[in-house]
Protein backbone atom coordinates (compact mmCIF):
# COMPACT_ATOMS: atom_id res chain seq x y z
CA UNK A 1 0.00 0.00 0.00
CA UNK A 2 1.38 3.16 -0.90
CA UNK A 3 1.06 6.11 1.56
CA UNK A 4 -1.37 8.87 0.76
CA UNK A 5 0.42 12.72 0.39
CA UNK A 6 -1.44 13.65 3.49
CA UNK A 7 -0.47 10.47 5.77
CA UNK A 8 3.42 11.56 4.39
CA UNK A 9 2.74 14.82 6.04
CA UNK A 10 1.44 14.13 9.50
CA UNK A 11 4.28 10.82 9.78
CA UNK A 12 7.24 13.78 8.92
CA UNK A 13 5.65 15.89 11.42
CA UNK A 14 5.31 13.53 14.02
CA UNK A 15 8.44 11.87 13.70
CA UNK A 16 9.99 15.22 14.25
CA UNK A 17 7.36 16.51 16.84
CA UNK A 18 5.26 13.88 18.69
CA UNK A 19 3.66 16.55 20.86
CA UNK A 20 2.48 18.81 18.22
CA UNK A 21 -1.19 20.03 18.56
CA UNK A 22 -4.17 18.22 16.48
CA UNK A 23 -5.04 22.04 15.42
CA UNK A 24 -1.42 23.01 14.41
CA UNK A 25 -0.94 19.30 12.62
CA UNK A 26 -4.51 20.29 10.92
CA UNK A 27 -3.90 23.72 9.87
CA UNK A 28 -0.73 22.57 8.35
CA UNK A 29 -2.35 20.32 5.85
CA UNK A 30 -5.31 22.41 5.03
CA UNK A 31 -7.77 20.04 7.03
CA UNK A 32 -9.87 19.76 9.97
CA UNK A 33 -8.37 18.67 13.47
CA UNK A 34 -11.16 15.42 13.26
CA UNK A 35 -9.62 14.43 9.54
CA UNK A 36 -6.04 14.94 11.43
CA UNK A 37 -6.95 12.83 14.45
CA UNK A 38 -8.49 9.81 12.13
CA UNK A 39 -5.85 9.28 10.06
CA UNK A 40 -3.50 9.12 13.02
CA UNK A 41 -5.91 6.70 14.14
CA UNK A 42 -6.22 4.56 11.10
CA UNK A 43 -2.42 4.84 11.27
CA UNK A 44 -1.59 3.45 14.83
CA UNK A 45 -4.59 0.85 14.12
CA UNK A 46 -2.75 -0.12 11.07
CA UNK A 47 0.84 -0.23 13.02
CA UNK A 48 1.81 2.25 10.66
CA UNK A 49 2.64 4.53 14.16
CA UNK A 50 3.93 2.22 16.59
CA UNK A 51 4.29 4.33 19.68
CA UNK A 52 5.50 7.91 20.58
CA UNK A 53 8.84 8.11 22.69
CA UNK A 54 10.71 11.00 24.45
CA UNK A 55 14.36 11.39 23.41
CA UNK A 56 16.32 12.02 26.84
CA UNK A 57 20.09 13.32 26.83
CA UNK A 58 21.20 10.59 29.72
CA UNK A 59 24.48 12.65 30.04
CA UNK A 60 22.36 15.93 30.83
CA UNK A 61 20.21 14.54 32.72
CA UNK A 62 23.19 13.30 35.41
CA UNK A 63 22.14 9.55 34.87
CA UNK A 64 24.42 7.38 33.96
CA UNK A 65 23.72 4.95 31.65
CA UNK A 66 25.35 2.69 29.28
CA UNK A 67 24.38 1.79 25.82
CA UNK A 68 25.94 -1.32 23.67
CA UNK A 69 25.28 -2.00 20.39
CA UNK A 70 26.07 -5.66 19.94
CA UNK A 71 26.57 -7.33 16.95
CA UNK A 72 25.00 -11.14 16.70
CA UNK A 73 26.16 -13.47 14.35
CA UNK A 74 23.57 -16.35 14.08
CA UNK A 75 23.06 -20.06 12.64
CA UNK A 76 19.49 -19.13 10.58
CA UNK A 77 16.34 -21.85 11.40
CA UNK A 78 15.44 -24.16 9.22
CA UNK A 79 12.03 -23.14 7.70
CA UNK A 80 11.55 -19.57 10.04
CA UNK A 81 15.12 -17.97 9.27
CA UNK A 82 15.91 -15.21 11.21
CA UNK A 83 12.79 -14.00 12.80
CA UNK A 84 12.18 -16.62 15.47
CA UNK A 85 15.74 -16.07 16.44
CA UNK A 86 15.11 -12.01 16.45
CA UNK A 87 12.12 -12.38 18.51
CA UNK A 88 13.78 -14.60 21.53
CA UNK A 89 16.45 -11.36 21.54
CA UNK A 90 13.62 -8.96 21.29
CA UNK A 91 11.70 -10.19 24.27
CA UNK A 92 14.82 -10.08 26.42
CA UNK A 93 13.54 -6.51 28.87
CA UNK A 94 17.08 -5.64 28.58
CA UNK A 95 16.81 -5.03 24.82
CA UNK A 96 15.60 -1.75 23.55
CA UNK A 97 16.29 -2.33 19.27
CA UNK A 98 16.92 -5.59 17.73
CA UNK A 99 17.92 -4.89 13.57
CA UNK A 100 18.64 -8.11 11.12
CA UNK A 101 21.53 -6.26 9.11
CA UNK A 102 23.69 -7.63 6.18
CA UNK A 103 27.25 -7.50 6.49
CA UNK A 104 29.60 -9.84 9.02
CA UNK A 105 26.99 -10.07 11.35
CA UNK A 106 23.40 -10.72 11.27
CA UNK A 107 21.52 -8.65 13.97
CA UNK A 108 22.62 -5.32 15.85
CA UNK A 109 21.08 -5.62 19.51
CA UNK A 110 20.80 -1.86 21.68
CA UNK A 111 20.92 -2.10 25.44
CA UNK A 112 20.68 0.56 27.66
CA UNK A 113 22.25 -0.67 31.49
CA UNK A 114 23.33 1.33 34.42
CA UNK A 115 26.79 -0.44 34.04
CA UNK A 116 29.20 -2.41 31.83
CA UNK A 117 29.54 -5.26 33.94
CA UNK A 118 25.32 -5.28 33.16
CA UNK A 119 25.69 -5.78 29.68
CA UNK A 120 28.50 -8.51 29.68
CA UNK A 121 26.15 -9.74 32.14
CA UNK A 122 23.44 -10.14 29.60
CA UNK A 123 25.80 -11.02 26.71
CA UNK A 124 27.26 -13.79 28.46
CA UNK A 125 24.13 -15.01 30.55
CA UNK A 126 21.54 -14.80 27.94
CA UNK A 127 22.72 -13.94 24.50
CA UNK A 128 25.50 -16.02 24.17
CA UNK A 129 23.00 -18.92 25.28
CA UNK A 130 20.99 -19.03 22.56
CA UNK A 131 21.45 -22.02 20.37
CA UNK A 132 21.69 -19.96 17.01
CA UNK A 133 24.03 -17.22 18.39
CA UNK A 134 27.58 -18.28 16.69
CA UNK A 135 29.32 -14.94 18.02
CA UNK A 136 28.54 -11.36 19.52
CA UNK A 137 30.92 -8.25 19.44
CA UNK A 138 30.12 -5.25 21.54
CA UNK A 139 30.67 -1.76 21.00
CA UNK A 140 30.23 0.61 23.74
CA UNK A 141 28.67 4.10 22.79
CA UNK A 142 31.07 6.91 24.09
CA UNK A 143 29.00 10.03 23.46
CA UNK A 144 26.36 10.68 21.35
CA UNK A 145 26.20 13.69 19.07
CA UNK A 146 22.67 13.30 17.03
CA UNK A 147 20.01 10.61 17.75
CA UNK A 148 16.52 10.12 15.71
CA UNK A 149 17.45 13.27 13.26
CA UNK A 150 18.04 15.58 16.61
CA UNK A 151 21.49 16.98 17.49
CA UNK A 152 22.40 16.27 21.18
CA UNK A 153 25.53 18.54 21.79
CA UNK A 154 25.63 22.70 21.85
CA UNK A 155 26.93 23.54 18.81
CA UNK A 156 30.23 26.65 19.95
CA UNK A 157 30.38 29.39 18.09
CA UNK A 158 33.39 30.00 15.93
CA UNK A 159 35.84 31.91 18.73
CA UNK A 160 37.99 33.42 16.05
CA UNK A 161 38.79 36.37 16.01
CA UNK A 162 37.35 38.66 13.23
CA UNK A 163 40.24 40.14 10.94
CA UNK A 164 38.90 43.34 8.95
CA UNK A 165 41.81 45.32 6.97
Amino acid sequence: MELTKLRREILQVLEKNCKIELKDLAAMNGISEAEVANEIAKMEKENIICGYHTMINWDNAGEDKVVAMIEVSVVPQRGVGFDKIAERIYNFSEVEAVYLMSGGFDFMVLLKEKTMRDVSTFVAEKLSFIESVRSTSTHFVLRKYKDHGTILVERKEDERMLVTP
